[in-house]
């Protein structure tokens, strides 16, 4: 096994690769192999030191990986991709629980607040398990858009307007399921521009939603579905909220160019 890239797969990733990372004095050696190696990683879920032989020294993806995720690497190639074709004529909101191994919870570091440990790792108790809440905000052609992260125990509704402010612009319609019912919400879309296509709960009277459009919501459910088929991303195994978004990220740049 010499590379998780085919080399027309690589042929269209490479270019993408060398426009955002880092330029030092000299390239880095035997990157393909390296890129490989933290693909593999995460589509796995193994530990680094599990890394098979062919992929090079475990130690040099882990440290590209985590060099590259502190200089901005992994958002700006997802940036990248979404720039070729973005339709926010609708986008569409979802959430789902992220269950986390034991040791994604760490040992507290000496100074961390509760509170502010909390903000930095984004554990919970839910009553799924311990895990963390992934909120995502999709295209019309069910590809991502935004994340945010919040323990597993968290409701959805208040990362969504964090979601939407991260978008380049407002979206003709919003779609979401009933669980963002909320007349504060609505209006919030509204002021936004946006057209709110949310069902009612049962005891609230009707809104008027267009018709065809809540049956659209399989989009953001199939975009889950493909995402955890990356392991690390199915159960979370980092330690840090920023870590794990990460790896969400590259998932999410895979699924771009793989459409």
């Amino acid at each position: 096994m010499q590379s998780v890239f085919s080399d027309t797969a690589w042929s269209i990733w490479e270019p993408l690769i060398e426009e955002v990372r880092p330029k030092g004095k000299t390239p880095p050696k035997n990157l393909r192999r390296t890129i490989s190696a933290i693909f593999w990683r995460h589509q796995s879920g193994a530990k680094w030191r599990a890394l098979p032989p062919e992929l090079g020294p475990w130690w040099i993806a882990a440290q590209l990986f985590i060099r590259w995720s502190k200089l901005g690497v992994w958002q700006r190639l997802l940036e990248k991709v979404k720039d070729r074709d973005q339709a926010l004529g609708m986008v569409f909101l979802d959430g789902t629980t992220i269950r986390a191994r034991h040791k994604a919870a760490g040992a507290a570091k000496k100074g961390d607040a509760g509170n502010a440990s909390g903000i930095r790792k984004a554990p919970g108790r839910s009553r799924g398990g311990f895990g963390t809440r992934v909120c995502v905000a999709a295209d019309g052609h069910g590809r991502a858009l935004s994340f945010t992260l919040s323990p597993g125990q968290a409701h959805e509704l208040p990362s969504t307007y964090a979601l939407l402010d991260e978008l380049p612009h407002p979206s003709t319609h919003v779609v979401c399921d009933r669980g963002y019912a909320s007349h504060k919400f609505r209006k919030y879309l509204r002021d936004r521009g946006s057209r709110p296509v949310i069902p009612p709960r049962k005891n609230d009277p009707e809104v008027a939603c267009p018709d065809g459009l809540t049956d659209t919501g399989h989009l953001v459910e199939n975009l889950w579905a493909r995402l955890k088929e990356w392991r690390a991303v199915a159960t979370r195994y980092e330690k840090t909220a920023a870590s794990f978004l990460l790896v969400i990220l590259i998932a999410a740049t895979a699924d771009y160019i793989k459409a």
